[in-house]
């Protein structure tokens, strides 16, 4: 368990440079995604998303999608909603369709009945944007979770 710790402790840190240069992007609206009930399987899980991206100017887009994590993952979720704000490199001039895409990053959650949690990711076309929590995420169920996650969006 120490050496699972240490990994998921070491990949969280090697994510802090991208995270500490959103400085250099711009935000270009919001992800809103609902996370279907599932169950924490001790070192991870998986579970179905459908995702609603909020540009600062456009139309919305919906994405299918799902959600993984690796690392410890204990317990039973309710449905969940997680929000984002999303962040590219450069201006707002992009096709939304590039949100669609592998996102890797670290999250943290926890629940007694009620709980939340954080999730931090970069991806999406040639891991061109960053999700950074915005209001985090809210959720019901009994759960503790710490680890690497992923979100794919298609």
């Amino acid at each position: 368990m120490k050496k699972l710790i240490a990994a998921i402790a070491l990949a969280v840190a090697s994510l802090m440079p991208a995270v500490a240069s959103a400085g250099d992007h711009v935000q270009v609206g919001r992800l809103s995604c609902i996370v279907e009930p599932g169950i924490g399987l001790l070192f991870g899980s998986r579970k179905d998303v459908t995702c609603t991206f909020h540009p600062n100017s456009g139309s919305d887009q919906t994405f299918d999608g799902q959600i993984t994590k690796v690392g410890l993952d204990i317990g039973i979720t309710k449905r969940t909603r997680i929000e984002w704000l999303v962040f590219t490199a450069g201006d707002n001039n992009f096709d939304p369709d590039a949100l669609a895409g592998r996102y890797v990053g670290a999250s943290a959650e926890a629940s007694v009945v009620v709980g939340g949690g954080a999730n931090w990711l970069i991806g999406g076309d040639h891991d061109s944007f960053m999700l950074q929590p915005w209001s985090g995420q809210a959720q019901i169920g009994l759960n503790l979770a710490v680890g690497l996650t992923g979100l794919r969006l298609y």
